[in-house]
Formats: structure tokens, C-alpha cells, sequence
């Protein structure tokens, strides 16, 4: 059965649009794995361990701290610099507190500048990989454990870096389904008594 043109071009259209969609949809897992895995953006790496090598060079790591517009927590590094030899773990703090009466998820994004650091300024454990619940008054000391990775005095472009800036912005997210669980039991206790 043929399909006269006024259905192929409905129908090439239709393709169009789902592909369009599609692209639309994949954009930003995709644009996320790409920076992970250039380093682009300032996205940096993980790791489960420290470096095995340690080098004689050291680099100076800032700390900056910065929230969406209207969100109503604290938050701030405890530390503004250190200097760590590259490779060395380094341990850093952000303290965060919800000055509000209820509670208040949270979660960060991160970036590292300069952007051709990021592909070697190595996480090994971060706040930023989960959701974050601050009770109402509650504050938090909340780690970062990282490493520079050796390689970078081997990069043509990042080999003439000597201060990294970490960078997190925290957001206001969606209460998760635990916590509002649990929210709702003590509301509904409360009016009962």
C-alpha cells in the first residue's frame, strides 16, 4: 500500500518531532558523561582510593561556596585554601545550616576551575553524591576527601597549574520520599495530641 504525500510528509514529520524529542531528552546525560570523561567544565573524577604515587610539588586548592537565589540555608567552606602535594589525599570541610522552622533537602553541583584541572582533581568521598536534610536549627560539617592525580604535570595544558578552585552550589531539592514519610507521621501525631 502506498502512501500518498500528504501522509509521507505527516509521517516524516512525526519522525522529526520523536527524533527531536529524543535528542532533547539525551542531551543532558549525555552532555554530563562527556564532561566527566574529558573533564570538561570543570567536571572532576572519582575514585574509591588515594593515588598511589605522591609528588614533591605541591598545588594550592580553594574552596568556594555558593547557593541557588532564595535558598535558605548557610553554607560556607570552614577552610578558603590549602596546599597539598599533588597526588596527597586532602581532607576539606563545608558547614551548612538551616537557620529556617522546617526541614529543607538540599543537594550541590560542583566545577573545578581552571577547566583543564577538572580532569584531575579526583574525588574520593563528597556530600555533593547525595541528598542533603537539614533539620530546622540543624548545621553540618560535611567533608570532601580528594586528590590531584599526578598525570596533571604530564598534561600540555594543565602542567603550568598552580591553584585549583573547587566551586559547589547547593539547591534546594524535593523533600525525599523518606523524609516526607516521616514529616507527615510527626504532623499527623502532633495534631492528634
Amino acid at each position: 500500500m502506498a502512501l500518498s504525500g500528504k501522509s509521507r510528509t505527516v509521517l516524516q514529520l512525526v519522525g522529526v518531532v520523536v527524533f527531536m524529542g529524543g535528542l532533547g531528552w539525551a542531551s543532558v546525560p549525555l552532555y554530563d558523561w562527556f564532561c566527566r570523561v574529558t573533564g570538561y567544565g570543570g567536571s572532576t573524577n572519582v575514585s574509591a582510593t588515594g593515588s598511589d604515587e605522591i609528588l614533591d610539588r605541591t598545588i594550592k586548592v580553594r574552596f568556594d561556596a555558593s547557593k541557588e537565589r532564595d535558598f535558605p540555608w548557610e553554607f560556607r567552606p570552614m577552610q578558603r585554601e590549602m596546599e597539598v602535594r599533588i597526588g596527597e589525599t586532602g581532607l576539606a570541610f563545608y558547614e551548612a545550616y538551616n537557620p529556617t522552622d522546617k526541614p529543607i533537602a538540599g543537594q550541590s553541583s560542583y566545577n573545578v576551575t581552571p577547566f583543564e584541572a577538572g580532569l584531575f582533581f579526583t574525588k574520593i568521598d563528597c556530600f555533593c553524591f547525595q541528598e542533603q536534610v537539614l533539620q530546622p536549627g540543624e548545621r553540618v560539617e560535611m567533608p570532601v576527601t580528594f586528590f590531584v592525580d599526578p598525570e596533571l604535570v604530564n598534561d600540555r595544558d594543565a602542567k603550568l597549574t598552580h591553584t585549583i578552585t573547587l566551586s559547589y552550589t547547593f539547591y534546594q531539592i524535593d523533600m525525599p520520599e523518606e523524609h516526607a514519610a516521616v514529616e507527615m507521621d510527626s504532623e499527623t501525631t502532633n495534631k492528634q495530641n
